[in-house]
């Protein structure tokens, strides 16, 4: 004989109103800010390996400069 009480008690108490509505939310808003974060990620690295290059570039100016004023070779390699 089943026991009608416990067959329809709820298993989870119910949400408040509106809980739906505010999860969804927070995860467009995770979703969101998580792909700001990577592009902002992205340009930071796009930002430093054009320093990278800059500095390359500033080494072999110097290292040409050295070598035609300086009198000599650079000693750095």
């Amino acid at each position: 004989m089943p026991n009608e009480r416990s067959s329809t008690a709820p298993t989870h108490p119910a949400a408040p109103g509106g809980a739906g509505c505010l999860q969804l939310m927070m995860d467009w808003q995770m979703a969101a800010v998580t792909g700001a974060l990577l592009a902002q990620g992205q340009q930071w690295e796009a930002m430093a390996a054009w320093q990278r290059s800059a500095a390359a570039v500033q080494r072999e100016l110097m290292d040409e400069w050295i070598c035609r004023f300086g009198g000599g070779v650079p000693l750095d390699g």
